[in-house]
């Protein structure tokens, strides 16, 4: 296969925490970057590593051949690549990565949206957090036709370094939901059990690194409790309206494959109440805070 870098002009669309670390490791590997993103100052960031900013979504998909989209979901992506005809600024033939996190069934209808204007899309949406977007060790599930995915690997590769080739369009963003499920699962259960603990009379930072110890361990106690939680700095970087948007898609998804999965429902109700109460745009590590607000009043 030809190397990409030397063929190929990429846009890459949305340079927010996440996306700005990916965009300059693909400049960093030396492909032609173009990122467009609202922000005049992340635009200004992206400049400086070497990257071309624009403020135009269509200039920045001048003449693209592959369109890299970090955006908040499935909806943007579609008024982006095709509110005002912007696919026209597109290479006939050109490949969409879309590494957002979108629906499954949104996925799917723009995949054959676009392919009926000659332009092909794989769904990599990732794991890992800004942490990992910044040293470029993403976790990375990729959708698609198999030539499609074989072309967006050298790009995922940069940005990643656990690609995971799911199957057909669509089944990146699936698994994307229900690990986000899963985690965000996890997120209520250990806090809940440091809470409990804590009543009890147990240290948290004890029952914390018990739970490290045994059966109980989880990304949330390893990565989550002492650093952001314990240490009440709530800087994660991941927003609990975007952990909320993504368990409902796992929910969603559930009730379109005709499955009652009770647990999910729980979870997905609970994100979203807290989201109600604290916000959208409050870390999710956050969460702490809702749980114990249900706990105090008798919930």
């Amino acid at each position: 296969m030809r190397d990409q870098r030397s063929v190929a002009k990429v846009a890459f669309v949305g340079l927010g925490a996440m996306g700005l670390p990916m965009a300059g490791h693909l400049v960093a590997a030396g492909f032609e970057v173009t990122g467009f993103d609202l922000s005049e100052e992340a635009r200004r960031r992206f400049s400086s590593t070497g990257g071309s900013g624009s403020g135009e979504i269509a200039t920045a998909l001048w003449n693209a051949d592959i369109v890299v989209t970090m955006l908040p979901n499935g909806k943007v992506v579609r008024d982006v690549l095709l509110g005002g005809e912007n696919w026209r600024s597109l290479k006939k033939d050109a490949l969409i990565i879309d590494m957002s996190s979108s629906a499954p069934a949104d996925t799917k209808r723009l995949a054959k949206d676009l392919a009926d204007k000659g332009i092909r899309l794989v769904d990599a949406p990732v794991s890992g957090g800004t942490k990992r977007a910044i040293s470029g060790s993403l976790a990375i599930m990729v959708g698609g036709d198999a030539a499609d995915v074989e072309q967006a690997e050298p790009l995922l590769t940069t940005m990643g370094d656990k690609i995971f080739k799911t199957g057909p369009v669509g089944s990146g963003h699936a698994m994307k939901a229900i690990n986000n499920y899963v985690s965000g699962a996890g997120v209520v259960a250990t806090m809940e059990g440091v809470l409990l603990g804590e009543k009890f009379g147990l240290e948290p930072s004890i029952i914390v690194d018990i739970l490290n110890a045994s059966s109980g361990r989880s990304n949330t106690s390893e990565l989550k409790m002492k650093q952001f939680v314990l240490s009440e700095t709530f800087n994660s970087g991941f927003a609990l309206g975007l952990m909320a948007k993504d368990i409902r898609i796992a929910s969603d998804l559930a009730s379109e494959l005709g499955i009652n999965l009770k647990s999910l429902s729980t979870t997905v109700d609970v994100w979203e109440q807290a989201t109600k109460v604290l916000g959208g745009n409050a870390d999710h590590t956050e969460m702490v805070k809702y749980i114990a607000g249900r706990l105090s009043s008798g919930e």
